[in-house]
């Protein structure tokens, strides 16, 4: 694969995107660090951070990463309400890229008739223009990309506003290595034309094959839900997943009929040395099972020494290998024609 055929495919550069990803995390950080967001804490007692698609993922992200230290429970809400419980005890996170999500919009109006503290990120739109009218805290960030490659602008300002805030400690330490491993990474996987490229030989593997991701429950649950939708949106293909320990109590089962096409599944374990040791029992174990219905199993195995680390060491290669599919399938990874048009018939109703 040469750098000639990517662009024949990628007209409009959602390589440079994927590849830019480490400068955009750079810039998303200093947005954080520099964002002028004065909210009380100290009678929260929840955080709901609203969202949809590429700006909802930042937010799983924040819930998995910072469950084991945060002290208030924390949800993402992917609908036009918010749950009952929501009131002005009750962070509101208003999380969209293009500041149009008339899901979120309808959420922030709702947070507001609850007179729910409220914090907004996005970059333009309907949203951008009611923050500055009822004086909510904003966090601007640049527009330009789709939704799901501004991943770094959803997820870093938000984490380091909450350590301002006080919500958790500082995580300077963290992001400096996950800054690190990404520029690493970048280079390594934008070389299309290596054979050690592990996200292109990823891809490889997927091509022509259903997809299936596997993940533990506690830390990497996001990160499952990121493959899942990036092989969708970029590489337009379906691709399936499940959390242990929960699968080991049903999905295991639906691994007995429809023989045939199970053997052209591929199936993704994504691990982790610090996964709970009775998971990493039972993935063990489930990966045998399932080796009886499809040859084409892979574990791919987080990298780093934190666990911030770890989880975007996953995610970028995950990124990249939905990137090499869509070229293996001759789609053009960046428009998401189907959604576009389902919006314009939405408007129409």
């Amino acid at each position: 694969m040469t750098l000639e055929e990517i662009r024949s495919v990628d007209p409009t550069g959602m390589y440079d995107a994927i590849k830019g990803f480490p400068s955009q995390v750079s810039d998303a950080i200093r947005i954080g660090t520099t964002a002028r967001v004065r909210i009380s804490v100290r009678r929260l007692q929840n955080i709901v951070l609203t969202g949809l698609g590429g700006s909802a993922i930042g937010g799983d992200l924040l819930r998995s990463y910072l469950a084991d230290e945060l002290d208030l429970p924390f949800i993402v809400n992917r609908n036009y309400t918010l749950p009952q419980f929501v009131g002005p005890k009750t962070l509101v996170i208003v999380s969209s890229y293009s500041g149009n999500t008339e899901e979120t919009i309808a959420a922030y109006k709702e947070a507001l008739q609850r007179n729910s503290p409220t914090l907004c990120i996005t970059s333009n739109g309907v949203i951008e223009g009611l923050a500055r009218r009822k004086k909510s805290p904003l966090i601007s960030i640049p527009g330009g990309f789709q939704p799901r490659a501004a991943l770094g602008y959803s997820f870093f300002p938000l984490l380091i506003t909450m350590a301002r805030l006080g919500l958790v400690r500082n995580k300077d330490r963290e992001i400096k290595e996950t800054l690190a491993l990404l520029q690493s990474k970048s280079k390594k996987y934008a070389d299309c034309e290596s054979a050690e490229n592990h996200a292109l030989r990823l891809a490889q593997q997927l091509f022509g094959r259903l997809g299936v991701v596997y993940s533990s429950t506690e830390r990497f649950d996001a990160v499952g839900t990121r493959w899942r939708g990036q092989t969708a949106e970029n590489g337009k293909s379906l691709m399936f997943g499940n959390v242990f320990p929960e699968m080991n109590h049903n999905e295991l089962v639906g691994w007995k009929t429809l023989k045939e096409q199970m053997l052209e599944m591929q199936v993704f374990f994504l691990r982790d040395k610090d996964d709970h040791h009775r998971v990493q029992a039972r993935m063990n174990l489930t990966k045998q099972i399932i080796s009886e219905h499809t040859s084409h199993i892979t574990e791919v195995w987080s990298e780093g020494r934190t666990l911030l680390a770890r989880m975007f060491s996953l995610i970028y290669l995950g990124d990249w290998t939905s990137y090499y599919l869509a070229i293996l399938n001759r789609v053009d990874p960046m428009p998401v024609y189907i959604i576009d048009y389902l919006k314009e018939e939405l408007g129409k109703a």
